[in-house]
């Protein structure tokens, strides 16, 4: 997501020892996460395209998150040899403009697959009979390509404003955001609604009437596969709520003391609050692999099948290349 500031770091003339200081505070969350969620989300995506059967409806969805949350990961790398270059941005103006775009895209992707899983999850529960056609594999597909295309979209005026330039007074170059302020304003609102709102509105509809019907369910069936599944799915949708939610109250925060309605506000209060809101979200995308293994019952039974299936594979490449050899 992007959470990068928009402006200058005011800490670029900061004392020496204070900024390695922050630097180190700043540049460990990154890394830890960083690498936990690369190695996470390839492990999911692994999961799913080697295993024999294939995915249902919620798994396409899990698994374009997963996808989602492995292009923030990655660009966090960037970001952390970034942060560790004391903010002077040295990877030129394409870069700065690709790694912005894949954390807005991020912002938006990874809610709205939590949207559409929600929503398969609730007509799965609630409507298994009237609405059931909807549940197809091809319908998730066109969902899924119509949520990265959404997320394109919406990242575009951050690939227009993102600008590279050296500021003299700092002795750095940096990547920041030119908006004026009339049109900053109006990111802002279209930002806050379509990125957290509208989405979570519709998951909260969702979670309400998924938790009735298992309610219901419960006294008349025990626990079969599609139960599994949506506990999984409760339980990350639950997580992203805790993981996201400081942060758009913090930047909430921020904005109205920008706009000098909340005057009190101290802004050196809210910084380090904001800080450690943006990790918090940062780690979302490392969570939820772990979430998958430790609540998933269904998905650690697809590991167990999918690398047994390694040495079968390799059996098959191996074989594949010594008949080639052969013919020639």
């Amino acid at each position: 997501m992007t959470l990068q500031t928009t402006s200058v770091p005011e800490n670029s003339t900061s004392d020496s020892g204070v900024l390695d200081l922050e630097l180190y505070t700043a540049l460990v969350p990154l890394l830890i996460i960083s690498i936990l969620g690369i190695v996470g989300n390839v492990f999911v995506l692994l999961v799913f395209c080697l295993h024999k059967k294939a995915c249902t409806v919620a798994e396409i969805y899990l698994s374009n998150l997963a996808a989602a949350d492995l292009v923030l990961v990655s660009c966090l790398a960037i970001f952390a040899a970034h942060t560790a270059n004391r903010y002077d941005w040295s990877y030129g103006s394409v870069l700065c403009k690709l790694v912005s775009m894949a954390f807005k895209m991020n912002t938006y992707c990874s809610i709205y697959f939590l949207v559409l899983v929600s929503i398969d999850r609730y007509v799965a529960l609630v409507h298994p009979m009237s609405h059931g056609r909807m549940r197809s594999p091809k319908y998730a597909k066109l969902g899924c390509v119509l949520v990265w295309g959404f997320g394109l979209l919406m990242s575009v005026p951050t690939i227009v404003h993102r600008k590279v330039d050296y500021f003299p007074e700092f002795n750095k170059t940096f990547c920041y955001l030119t908006y004026t302020d009339s049109v900053y304003w109006i990111y802002v609102g279209i930002s806050a609604m379509f990125s957290f709102i509208i989405p979570v509105c519709f998951i909260s509809y969702c979670t309400v009437k998924i938790v009735l019907a298992l309610s219901a369910m419960s006294r008349f069936r025990g626990e079969d596969t599609e139960n599994k599944a949506t506990f999984l799915v409760l339980v990350v949708l639950v997580v992203f709520f805790i993981c996201w939610a400081p942060y758009h109250l913090i930047r909430i925060l921020e904005e109205l003391h920008r706009a000098n309605i909340l005057k009190n506000a101290n802004s050196n209060i809210l910084q380090p609050i904001y800080q450690i809101s943006v990790n918090l979200a940062y780690f979302n995308s490392a969570l939820n692999p772990i979430l998958y293994v430790i609540v998933g019952k269904n998905f650690r039974e697809k590991v167990c099948e999918s690398f047994k299936r390694v040495p079968e594979l390799i059996c098959k490449a191996t074989n594949f290349h010594a008949v080639e050899l052969d013919t020639i």
